[in-house]
């Protein structure tokens, strides 16, 4: 990995047809806008990238999209999680062939898996995939959570650069992420995901904030982030408490579906969530919409 990982990692969604076709135009306009925001990284294929509802095919074409519009200017993190080992350690060499800087690996799974049989898994990965990776815990999607300990341990597998966790709440910030950095080596960036808790996250020592509302806002999150960067707390803070409506959507109704509302109410792609994930209703929309219109989000 030529760069840590570090501040703004943004997260787009993956438009794409009915038949799950990424729809390159669309994909490109989105990307378009966290380039010219000057964001630190883009992770393309996380959960809201859908990756686990795209083929192998269209995950890698996704990729190539993606490293052609971005040119090199800021590391592509791609989703790279599958039920199987070998699926995953195949998804790490297309997506290291198509362009991708570091893969993000969720231990994906149908059997509740084990802490023994994530490590095992990663291990695997890291191995014979390619490709740097960062451990991508999601319980909301794959039902596994990783302690600290475990997090420790993959930290120091050779391949591994970086954890993505969830964002603890606020009032257990600074004990959450004290936790987290104990726990890994010296200087190995932890990052959180999880919006509307990420700042006190930021604030208490996280090194990266993986965001889906980045994907959409890159300048409003920057601006967060920034802030925490140069020890403005006040600022952050205050930016942050002035997107408590957005958040409370996210929270409603899952960050995916209010993105995706909105992706299309910017006319950066005209597009559904694939199904069996259906849109917002009319009224929810009216709603995420006129509510957004009120915060001069960019």
């Amino acid at each position: 990995m030529r760069e840590t990982i570090t501040g703004l990692s943004a997260f787009p969604i993956t438009p794409s047809d009915a038949e799950g076709r990424v729809d390159a135009e669309g994909l490109c306009r989105l990307l378009a806008r966290l380039v010219a925001a000057e964001v630190d990284s883009i992770g393309l294929l996380g959960s809201t990238g859908t990756y686990a509802y795209l083929s192998r095919a269209e995950r890698r074409r996704a990729v190539t999209i993606a490293a052609e519009a971005v040119g090199g200017r800021m590391p592509i993190l791609v989703g790279i999680g599958a039920l199987r080992t070998d699926e995953a350690i195949r998804l790490a060499q297309d997506a290291r062939a198509a362009g991708a800087d570091a893969g993000l690996l969720a231990p994906v799974s149908y059997t509740p898996l084990t802490d023994e049989e994530v490590f095992r898994h990663f291990e695997a990965v890291a191995g014979a995939g390619g490709l740097p990776l960062v451990v991508y815990d999601n319980p909301g999607t794959t039902h596994f959570r990783f302690s600290p300990a475990l997090i420790g341990r993959i930290a120091r597998l050779p391949g591994v650069v970086a954890a993505k966790c969830p964002a603890p709440e606020p009032e257990a910030a600074v004990a959450g992420v004290t936790a987290l950095r104990d726990a890994v080596p010296a200087g190995f960036p932890v990052g959180f995901s999880g919006d509307w808790n990420v700042t006190e996250a930021l604030i208490a020592g996280g090194a990266a904030w993986f965001s889906v509302a980045g994907g959409l806002f890159p300048k409003t999150c920057l601006a967060i982030t920034r802030a925490v960067q140069i020890g403005d707390t006040a600022q952050a803070r205050a930016r942050n408490a002035e997107l408590a409506p957005l958040w409370a959507l996210f929270q409603a109704h899952s960050s995916l579906r209010v993105v995706y509302a909105l992706a299309e109410h910017l006319e950066l792609c005209r597009v559904e969530p694939p199904r069996p994930i259906l849109p917002l209703t009319p009224e929810i929309r009216d709603e995420v919409v006129a509510t957004v219109r009120t915060l001069h989000l960019a």
